[in-house]
């Protein structure tokens, strides 16, 4: 070994680090791991509570599709709004301002100015004085709102 700090003898082999372990964890990766549990975990609860109190709907849908009597397709609206909006507000309503009651909450004109307007015809009268094509988008009008009307909150 010469005494010359730019000699080339003096060259020794690199020394890697030895590599990080994974375990255990830093503690900032427990934090972010428990953050992501606990988001989970809200996520989940809400998930849940949703798809509960969506079950009017998703009973309400089969009734629908189920349905042989067109003369029953108010009475399951009826029942779902009573669920969805509480029986004070919905219970009272009856002919033109039920149908009301449905535009505005489904976002839609179908309930009044669409064939749906028939709709409480269907109570009093025969199926065959109400033209078919009317009668099926008449339900494809309930089947729609009972899927995207906006329940109340609380």
């Amino acid at each position: 070994m010469s005494g010359d700090p730019a000699d080339l003898a003096n060259l020794r082999d690199i020394v890697l680090p030895e590599s990080a372990p994974w375990w255990p964890l830093a503690p900032g990766a427990w934090i972010v791991l428990a953050g992501l549990l606990a988001a989970l975990l809200v996520a989940s609860i809400h998930a849940y509570r949703r798809h509960k109190a969506n079950a009017y709907r998703r009973e309400a849908v089969r009734e629908l599709a189920a349905l042989t009597d067109m003369r029953g397709v108010l009475p399951i609206l009826k029942r779902a709004a009573i669920t969805a909006y509480g029986r004070e507000q919905v219970a009272s309503l009856s002919g033109t301002a039920f149908l009301d009651f449905l535009d505005r909450t489904g976002g839609t004109t179908a309930f009044t100015a669409g064939p749906a307007r028939l709709l409480p015809d269907l109570t009093f009268a025969s199926r065959g004085t109400i033209p078919a094509t009317d009668l099926t988008t008449a339900v494809a009008d309930a089947g729609r709102w009972l899927r995207i009307h906006r329940a109340r909150e609380g």
